[in-house]
């Protein structure tokens, strides 16, 4: 009777288990608000693989939405996006509204790609996306932090967190060109 109940317990613990998640949640369970502020699903991005990026309009790695733009152009559409974040985290240098942000994206460097709405991307106020990049019992990979402006998350078709590439590295090196075409 002891063995039974023992068994019972375990898969009790088990089931509790997978009914936490335990880092099996995906990106496509994530809702966002586009920059017009529209609920947007990342589901739609499902078969894709999707680069998240957190951008400044006042940072020293600004230029990179040039690099960004440019990466869209040669790979975007059926396999591959990348979507932009801005945020004023870092010695507040995202302080424009959503508006503002959108009108110097498009007229200073013709973004095309998706830009969503303002969020935070780290502290007490982060936003369940960056919860979830950057948390493994959420994403089920690894732990991060964001370091600073033009971080770069990189996801898989499956919505699976492959690898965090730093701010510094340009949106067009090899390391994300390759797995782009992989």
């Amino acid at each position: 009777m002891k063995k039974l109940i023992a068994i019972f317990f375990l898969a009790v613990s088990v089931l509790y288990g997978f009914s936490q998640n335990n880092g099996t949640n995906s990106l496509y369970d994530i809702t966002v608000k586009t920059i017009d502020g529209k609920d947007f699903s990342l589901k739609q991005f499902k078969g894709k693989k999707v680069m998240i990026v957190n951008t400044a309009s006042k940072c020293g790695f600004t230029p990179q939405y040039e690099q960004l733009q440019a990466l869209y152009k040669e790979y975007g559409g059926d396999g591959f996006v990348i979507i932009g974040f801005p945020a004023n985290n870092f010695l507040s240098q995202e302080p424009g509204t959503n508006e503002e942000i959108k009108e110097f994206c498009t007229s200073k460097y013709s973004v095309t790609f998706p830009m969503m709405g303002k969020i935070s991307v780290k502290g007490s106020d982060m936003h369940p996306l960056y919860k979830w990049l950057t948390e493994k019992s959420l994403n089920g990979v690894m732990d991060s932090d964001v370091k600073w402006n033009f971080q770069k998350y990189l996801v898989d078709e499956k919505g699976s967190l492959i690898s965090v590439i730093p701010p510094k590295e340009s949106p067009l090196s090899e390391q994300i060109v390759k797995w782009i075409k992989n």
